[in-house]
């Protein structure tokens, strides 16, 4: 089999290596390269490729036209939004991806953020750079509040169960029954939105979650609540989460990701407004993590080589 990397990792050339050895004593070949969202190279670099890896670059699907011998595409990411799933169903071709890897390195992200904006730690930190004081500028406690969690799949649940341990009342709303001990009450999200101090998105971008929380869901937020988005950007409406947060209809928000990849544009609305924390899409990023990641990536392709596919798309 010819194996195509089509980007790196994020770990040591070693682990690479390791994985590139063991596949040349399967018989396979297992050719890398860095990351380009060009359709033609793509294209080029897939030619006659039997499995093609990636992360989250786009894959275009000139590369699933031209690439007859594809049978795997193997995702080293949760989300597939950027596969061609419907067109690589078409034609056969089995995707994996590599969901479990980021839970813990994305829960504890949400924490973080959550804790910030309640501390007021962007101000505060300014104003002791400036040499001022917290005069004004009194946070609030995480223990205590509700979090609304949207989407409780696996993250999600991991941050109900880091909201527990910090003494919060826990609110979810999702597509399926959910029973975890960590969820006090499965709820609409109407009524998730006017009930929680935090909202916390979590639900994978699909046709049905596209734009979910638009304006008329913030104007459904307390006046004091924060809202953090840790999912996909596409599930958010910027621009009504810019005019709420200037309006000050809701109090403070973090956005990890956004409906296109950073780097943004330097007018991008998130950017400029008050009580926001943006981050360029790091929450799946630790060392610990990316390493599990390249594991799981490696242990989908043995696995589907042997004939059982793993975590299946």
């Amino acid at each position: 089999m010819k194996i195509v990397l089509l980007e790196g990792l994020g770990v040591s050339n070693q682990i690479i290596e390791k994985h590139a050895r063991k596949l040349e004593s399967l018989g396979h070949t297992l050719i890398a390269y860095e990351e380009s969202v060009d359709p033609d190279l793509q294209v080029v670099r897939s030619r006659n490729a039997d499995v093609i890896m990636l992360a989250h670059t786009p894959l275009s699907t000139a590369v699933l036209e031209k690439t007859p011998s594809l049978k795997f595409i193997n995702v080293a990411f949760t989300g597939v939004d950027h596969i061609p799933v419907a067109q690589a169903k078409q034609q056969g071709i089995a995707i994996s991806n590599a969901s479990g890897y980021a839970t813990q390195a994305v829960a504890e992200l949400c924490l973080s953020f959550m804790i910030q904006l309640l501390r007021k730690i962007n101000q505060t930190e300014a104003r002791c750079r400036n040499g001022g004081t917290k005069d004004g500028l009194v946070g609030r406690l995480l223990c205590g509040k509700t979090v609304g969690i949207i989407g409780a799949g696996a993250i999600g649940r991991k941050v109900a169960a880091l909201c527990k341990a910090f003494g919060c009342s826990v609110l979810a709303y999702n597509r399926s029954p959910v029973c975890d001990p960590m969820i006090d009450e499965l709820i609409s999200l109407e009524e998730l939105l006017i009930r929680s101090d935090i909202v916390s998105l979590h639900c994978p971008l699909t046709e049905e979650t596209k734009g979910m929380i638009g304006k008329n869901q913030l104007l459904q937020m307390k006046k004091d609540a924060i809202l953090i988005n840790t999912a996909r950007g596409g599930v958010l409406d910027s621009a009504a989460l810019a005019e709420a947060l200037k309006n000050g209809q809701i109090s403070g928000a973090a956005c990890d990701v956004f409906e296109i990849e950073p780097p943004l544009p330097a007018d991008h609305s998130l950017l400029h407004c008050p009580n926001i924390l943006v981050t360029p899409h790091i929450a799946f990023s630790s060392v610990e993590s990316l390493e599990q990641r390249a594991e799981i990536l490696f242990q989908n392709l043995y696995s589907w080589l042997d004939g059982k596919q793993l975590n299946v798309v």
